[in-house]
């Protein structure tokens, strides 16, 4: 499956050999994507994998849960509507071609 991502650098990045069930930070962290830190290493702990999800995209993401919510609170001078974290978004085929773009530190 493919992923279009725009690091911290404004450099796009297309992966095209994401699998069904990996989240989005694991995906880009493999591949070194900068500004993807995962920090807690995908257990929503923290918000080093902050993202904007393209708006065209943002429905078929979903909304963040509770838990989620409250770590976007950490980034609140960066937060806009489409934030998410990353390690909570899993790739399924209805997100094959999804973009995003890694939020500033």
């Amino acid at each position: 499956m493919k992923i279009i991502i725009t690091d911290q650098h404004g450099e796009q990045h297309e992966i095209l050999d994401a699998n069904e069930g990996e989240t989005l930070m694991q995906i880009a962290s493999a591949r070194g994507i900068a500004g993807i830190l995962a920090d807690c290493g995908g257990a929503c702990s923290c918000a080093t994998c902050h993202v904007y999800i393209d708006p065209d995209w943002s429905d078929r993401a979903g909304p963040p849960n509770d838990v989620e919510e409250a770590m976007l609170d950490m980034v609140a001078d960066v937060l806009q509507p489409t934030s998410r974290l990353s390690c909570q978004v899993r790739m399924t085929r209805e997100l094959d071609g999804i973009v995003l773009r890694v939020a500033p530190n």
